[in-house]
């Protein structure tokens, strides 16, 4: 059941909240592997080599949608906080029929455009046609990853992040069941990994929404919730879309930097894969005290608790600054040994380079730290607007450093981009905090809104919600 966060110590709730989702990345991040294994084992290098060629694609079109779904989220659990039912369940009616709309679209583009995509991405003669049967499968059951995403993500907006972890554990067992049926059962290739995804994702949401329909009340939309208010749909959007456009942006990124490694050669792509595997292991409590912090903003908002936010934030802040600061530390000096876990036949080469990767990125990791909780906590508040900032700052960084610092410094400035663009989207991320937290606290002055970058409409969020509360 659902979790009200507005209420209880506030770092006691935030990583009691993220415990389950990071159980539920790893778990997924070893189903990763164990995906990757099957295809490899059954069918060859060929086929491994061309569903590995899909990964940025996919991650740029489906991270769209599903950054979207987390983004409607957060309005929901604002109402949630606010305690809101009817508000709430009007949320979700607005958010499912943007989620079946975007999902049409992007099928439909998808779709009709996946040979011409592989072609763009010069996807190598010998594994396009695996790469092609596989991509199309995923592409068309867009709908079923993004409803099962937004389910999971509303859940998580009233504070239950347990029974998501569930239905993720039961569609990654369910996938690799699926992978053998089809890949050796039913002799269909690559294509059976595609289906065993999009089956495995059509079945939890079908579950999802069973679960929701029989034991979460607050989230059962009625007749008269569906509304044609566009005000609602434009202000859904406001928030939604800018988050879909962060999880892009990544994907973009990514791409470049792979660019800029293919160049570099082989052991570079090596080396660098081989050392982002630890660092994404290691990184995975960032990345979930991030949701957590925007499921607790959020309420906290709604609920008028802006002393609770300030709080909630700083604790957030100094508990992934130490842990980043840890993990630091140890890439530092044992990075080169966990990168050999990863590494066939401990490449000498493959290893300087993994130590210098971690040699260059382990001081910054705290800027990483930061990115992770303050973006998710401005967003959370309903500012769009900083974060879309934030990661403009950051993909223009990352692409810049990318291309330019690897042509002076080869393997050593492709790692160079990635301190950067964090310190890029750092910037604006930490001045609006800190304004908005003033505006929260006070009657701003003009100079306090003109530099709390975007965070206007927040205050007369805030101003609204300080008066229903005397009110009441």
């Amino acid at each position: 059941m659902g979790r009200d966060m507005t209420q209880g110590n506030p770092l006691k709730l935030i990583v009691l909240f993220s415990l389950p989702m990071l159980l539920g990345n790893v778990f997924q991040q070893f189903y990763s592997m164990a995906d990757t294994f099957i295809v490899s084992q059954t069918l060859g290098m060929d086929a491994l080599a061309a569903v590995g060629s899909v990964g940025s694609i996919m991650f740029l079109i489906l991270g769209l949608a599903i950054g979207l779904t987390a983004g409607l989220a957060v309005i929901t659990a604002q109402r949630f906080g606010k305690k809101d039912e009817k508000a709430l369940r009007q949320s979700l009616g607005v958010s499912l029929i943007i989620v079946i709309v975007i999902s049409i679209i992007l099928t439909i583009a998808a779709t009709l455009n996946t040979r011409n995509i592989l072609e763009l991405m010069q996807t190598p003669p010998e594994i396009i046609d695996d790469a092609y049967d596989y991509l199309v499968v995923i592409f068309a059951g867009i709908g079923a990853t993004v409803m099962f995403n937004y389910l999971s993500n509303v859940l998580r907006a009233i504070g239950d992040s347990r029974t998501p972890l569930l239905f993720l554990i039961v569609t990654s067992v369910l996938n690799i069941i699926l992978d053998y049926t089809f890949i050796l059962g039913f002799n269909m290739n690559v294509a059976g990994a595609g289906y065993a995804t999009v089956i495995s994702q059509l079945i939890a949401s079908i579950l999802c929404l069973i679960y929701i329909k029989k034991r979460v009340r607050i989230l059962r939309v009625r007749k008269s919730d569906w509304t044609k208010d566009w005000a609602e749909y434009k202000e859904h959007l406001r928030i939604g879309l800018p988050y879909g456009f962060q999880y892009s942006i990544i994907a973009i990124g990514s791409v470049a930097i792979q660019i800029t490694l293919n160049q570099l050669g082989a052991l570079s792509v090596a080396a660098y894969t081989a050392s982002l595997k630890i660092e994404q292991l290691l990184t995975m409590p960032l990345q979930t005290m991030g949701v957590a912090m925007s499921t607790y903003v959020a309420q906290n908002f709604g609920a008028g608790e802006f002393s609770r936010i300030k709080q909630g934030i700083k604790s957030g802040v100094a508990i992934t600054l130490v842990y980043a600061a840890s993990i630091g530390v140890i890439l530092l000096f044992f990075g080169r040994l966990l990168a050999g876990f990863f590494v066939e036949g401990g490449n000498a080469e493959v290893l300087a380079l993994s130590e210098r990767f971690f040699t260059i990125q382990s001081p910054f990791y705290m800027l990483l730290a930061l990115v992770f909780v303050l973006r998710p906590s401005i967003q959370g508040l309903g500012n769009s607007f900083v974060p879309t900032v934030a990661g403009v700052l950051e993909l223009v960084a990352r692409v810049t450093g990318a291309l330019v610092l690897s042509e002076y410094f080869g393997f050593s400035g492709a790692v160079m981009s990635n301190p950067l663009a964090w310190f890029a989207a750092t910037v604006p991320l930490i001045l609006s905090v800190y304004y908005t937290l003033k505006i929260l606290e006070k009657e701003p002055t003009k100079k306090d809104l003109m530099l709390s970058l975007g965070s206007k409409k927040v205050y007369q969020q805030s101003k609204t919600l300080r008066k229903e509360c005397t009110c009441s």
